[in-house]
């Protein structure tokens, strides 16, 4: 029996501890929060997305998309599936492949951890931001109320998103320690900023959109879906996915009614003029303000057909889900133990490895759990 160490306990912690203590390895998880799975039980609109049908590595964001595609190989949608069905609950895909517990609910999935790790002895301890790793001959752990000894250490700690979920960025020095490098750090699957005298009057308004990043002339990135303007930008369903591909100086092109031709919309707009010209199109308030800025029925149908906002920047880690950039990948073996300290290994957001919104994320949580517990068994 060996003693593991799992710094931090969100979904790939908690992910990782079950494996394990299932395996008969004594596992303790040390957790910063007084809670375990904050972020996880927030997840999906807090209806709990924990994979998507449609798994590949084209959904992600990393420096090493082979060693990303072995991975999902071996452990994918549906590994994560029957990992989850293995401790109770029903999970199910939505018509876009989005994968939730039938009671479309994500605390309950973190209960179900809970009572999963009660029933194999799994330690915990919380309040245990753990400040420093050393090894000689075993890794030495400490935290502010005390240190521990371990055999193998999974970092698992989460980025730099969502710091009220209890991660702020700091656990990377950990893997620094040890001589791991960091990529560049930025926001994703974040709310994006505009010209608010362009969305002066939007605010609140959600339609079904279709949006296309434009980078120069050039097509980045397009995506229909969720769009719901803020009092500074846009945020939704489709911002979140764009924002990984959307950067400061870009533009968002939002087809406002995608369904319908330019040629359609002329013609039902027809001959009409002023505030109401566009009833029962669009949204009242929305085509109200794109009446009152339109000067001719062809700048009228260009707005909706072509609305356009500069991109000035996202609304920063804070409201951000996920970090893109960490650990680089390649900087780990195929079940993620470092190449520089034997003994240590990741799983999560910690590493360099984002994905688009629709349950990629905590997917990828549950495949580096699977690949980190895989490697500490094996070694």
């Amino acid at each position: 029996m060996q003693k593991i160490s799992v710094i931090g306990g969100g979904a790939a912690g908690l992910a990782c501890a079950v494996m394990l203590a299932r395996a008969g390895e004594e596992v303790t998880i040390l957790e910063r929060g007084d809670r375990l799975g904050r972020k996880l039980a927030a997840s999906g609109n807090g209806q709990g997305n924990v994979t998507n049908v449609h798994m590949d590595a084209s959904h992600y964001f990393t420096d090493d998309p082979k060693h990303l595609a072995r991975a999902l190989s071996r452990f994918g949608s549906r590994e994560t599936a029957n990992f989850l069905s293995s401790m109770g609950g029903i999970f199910l895909p939505d018509a876009r492949g989005r994968v939730y517990p039938a009671g479309r609910q994500a605390s309950a999935i973190v209960d179900l951890f809970r009572r999963e790790l009660e029933r194999l002895g799994v330690k915990v301890i919380f309040q245990a931001r753990v400040e420093d790793i050393s090894y000689r001959n075993s890794f030495k752990l400490t935290y502010k109320e005390g240190t521990m000894s371990a055999d193998k250490v999974i970092l698992c700690a989460g980025g730099c998103a969502a710091e009220h979920f209890g991660t702020d960025g700091t656990a990377y020095a950990l893997a620094q320690k040890f001589g791991h490098s960091l990529t560049p750090l930025r926001p994703a699957l974040v709310r994006l900023k505009s010209d608010p005298a362009l969305v002066k009057g939007l605010r609140g308004i959600r339609i079904d959109g279709a949006l296309t990043v434009l980078h120069g002339a050039e097509p980045r990135f397009g995506v229909r879906g969720d769009i719901l303007f803020t009092e500074n930008g846009v945020s939704g369903d489709a911002v979140f996915r764009a924002s990984s591909y959307a950067e400061k100086g870009d533009t968002l092109e939002l087809d406002l009614l995608p369904d319908v031709s330019a040629e359609a919309l002329r013609a039902a707009i027809g001959g009409r003029t002023g505030e109401d010209a566009l009833l029962c199109i669009l949204p009242n308030g929305l085509g109200r303000v794109l009446c009152r800025r339109a000067e001719s029925l062809d700048a009228l149908v260009s707005l909706v057909k072509a609305f356009r906002l500069p991109v000035l920047g996202d609304c920063g880690f804070r409201e951000a889900q996920v970090t893109k950039g960490g650990i680089p990948l390649s900087e780990t073996k195929e079940e993620l133990e470092s190449k520089y300290q034997k003994g240590l290994f990741f799983a999560g957001e910690i590493l360099n490895v984002d994905g688009e919104c629709g349950g990629y994320n905590l997917q990828w949580a549950f495949t580096s759990a699977f690949l980190a517990a895989a490697g500490v068994k094996s070694c």
